[in-house]
């Protein structure tokens, strides 16, 4: 319970800072979207200071008062829940827009970083009991492509299997001409067919980093205690590699497994913007090019969370698998 105790105090520390720095970041941007929606309502007639204080209001960012209240405010919205009008999808609140795209990244991004985990990790465990076989000798390729510019094989992918050979379509998260959204069958069949080539290019790019690892960890493993031990007692080598070597092996990678899940909203800002998903990442850009508060403060928070979350997933899970850690807290 101890454990647990510390656990919680350290991630709600962390949350507050992270809320105020989410707080003013986007105010130390040069520009006020206040101003930007200003101009664009002054190109149909005179704005009066009424009008500017009815908008200061709407969005939330009243400039008259101080910084400091400014602060009080947004956390009083945020524990109720209000995060704010969007300028960038005016007049659609916050909450509405990341609604909408959250599912997009969540399900084009999250599962296409779950399937290369779970295929890097296997694959690592294979090499690293196996060395010199051909799965051990595919490390070199994996390898290379993970060091190519991410943007770069989307690109090169793009161009071959959209263009040169249009296997798959070159943008978009759906065929709007031809299905309409729901819960239906051709909507989730079109789905999958847009997102299969933004989820091959994740999967591609990072598999090698979890194999590499994986790997490595098998190989420094098996030169354990334990693991001699294991084999004097006469266990059969398929319980030796899963219940002794891949085990404490693994345990590295599920760390960083977590911190990948927790950057899945924020890592998906390259790939919605060369395939033209539908997703939170486009939703952030437009924001920044808006000088958008509100929803940049929201989709902040969404990374926020997923991260803490996930990072305090990972150290309750690390205190099931491997109890030193709780001894050592």
């Amino acid at each position: 319970m101890r454990y647990l105790l510390r656990k919680l105090a350290f991630y709600v520390v962390a949350l507050w800072a992270a809320l105020t720095l989410n707080f003013l970041v986007p105010r130390l941007m040069p520009g006020n979207p206040v101003d930007l929606m200003l101009s664009k309502l002054a190109t149909k007639g005179p704005v009066t200071p009424t009008t500017r204080n009815a908008i200061e209001a709407l969005l939330g960012t009243d400039t008259h008062s101080s910084l400091w209240n400014q602060y009080w405010t947004y956390l009083h919205h945020l524990v109720t829940g209000d995060l704010g009008t969007s300028i960038a999808y005016f007049p659609a609140p916050v909450s509405q827009v990341i609604g909408q795209t959250l599912p997009w990244t969540v399900g084009l991004i999250g599962l296409a970083t779950v399937i290369s985990f779970a295929i890097g990790i296997l694959l690592g465990r294979a090499a690293g009991w196996r060395r010199g076989s051909w799965v051990d000798n595919l490390i070199p390729v994996t390898t290379m492509l993970q060091s190519v510019p991410y943007f770069w094989l989307a690109l090169l992918l793009l161009f071959l299997l959209g263009s040169t050979w249009p296997v798959f379509p070159l943008s978009g998260g759906y065929d709007v001409y031809s299905v309409t959204p729901g819960w239906s069958l051709p909507f989730a069949q079109s789905v999958l067919y847009h997102g299969a080539l933004p989820a091959l290019t994740i999967v591609i790019s990072s598999v090698g980093g979890w194999m590499l690892g994986m790997r490595n960890m098998m190989v420094s493993t098996m030169s354990e205690d334990f693991v001699v031990t294991a084999e004097a007692k006469g266990l059969t080598p398929r319980r030796i590699r899963s219940r002794y070597v891949a085990r404490n092996a693994v345990l590295p990678s599920i760390s960083g497994f977590a911190i990948s899940l927790g950057f899945v909203v924020a890592g998906s800002i390259v790939t919605e913007a060369v395939f033209s998903y539908p997703g939170i990442g486009s939703a952030l850009l437009l924001a920044v090019g808006n000088n958008d508060y509100a929803l940049m403060q929201g989709v902040f928070l969404i990374i926020t969370l997923a991260v803490l979350g996930a990072n305090l997933l990972v150290d309750l899970l690390y205190g099931v698998i491997d109890p030193r850690t709780r001894a050592r807290s």
